[in-house]
């Protein structure tokens, strides 16, 4: 059989789903190896015996693919370069781990359910996975009146429990809801909160971050 024949019976009896598999040509002929070696230059083949050539396939880019190799082979096969060919081992792919999708509702009730129980204001943060996100958010958020973070895809808004400025809880719940419809993704944090606070002739407490009031 020729190298080629070899070459896809040997792949075909690998596992589905395989990456790399490492091979090893062993060259009948010790006076052949320089000439087989150079043939199959592209695959990178390195010596590991006298008459042992040993390289790797890939579907991944990162060695040459079935095809390649068997293009290869061929040159081997028209040079009369008989051999054997064995394969060494192979690595499948690694499976991705898909990253949870936690809803904007979910990462708020997520968020409020670590504060004090008498929590009365705070500053959150609302984080989004991509800027494409930004200005249907700001519209589905405006009774939040949501301010961007600079160039990133992030708004800062207050929240008030009982009084004072900032959108009730349940009001920035329903903005969630209507960025969780449309699929637009992202994270909740709070970044500030005060507990029990009292109003006197004032619409709350005042932050100051990053040089800016809040």
């Amino acid at each position: 059989m020729s190298l080629v024949g070899e070459w896809r019976v040997l792949e075909a009896g690998l596992p589905d789903g395989w990456m790399h598999v490492s091979v090893q040509l062993e060259i009948r002929d010790p006076e052949a190896m320089s000439r087989a070696a150079a043939l199959l230059g592209p695959a990178g083949p390195y010596r590991a015996q006298p008459t042992l050539l040993r390289f790797t396939s890939a579907r991944d880019g990162s060695a040459p693919g079935p095809d390649g190799i068997a293009r290869l082979l061929r040159r081997v096969d028209d040079a009369r370069i008989g051999g054997t060919l064995t394969a060494l081992g192979s690595e499948k792919a690694v499976a991705r781990r898909e990253r949870e999708i936690t809803s904007l509702v979910e990462s708020w009730e997520t968020a409020l359910a670590v504060l004090p129980d008498d929590w009365s204001d705070v500053v959150a943060e609302l984080r989004l996975l991509s800027t494409d996100y930004v200005e249907r958010a700001a519209v589905l958020c405006i009774q939040m009146n949501p301010r961007r973070v600079g160039s990133e895809a992030a708004f800062r808004f207050r929240a008030a429990r009982r009084a004072g400025y900032g959108v009730a809880p349940e009001m920035a719940r329903r903005c969630f809801e209507r960025c969780d419809e449309e699929s637009i993704r992202g994270s909740v944090a709070i970044l500030r909160v005060l507990s029990d606070t009292h109003l006197e002739a004032t619409q709350g407490p005042v932050w100051i971050l990053d040089g800016q009031t809040v």
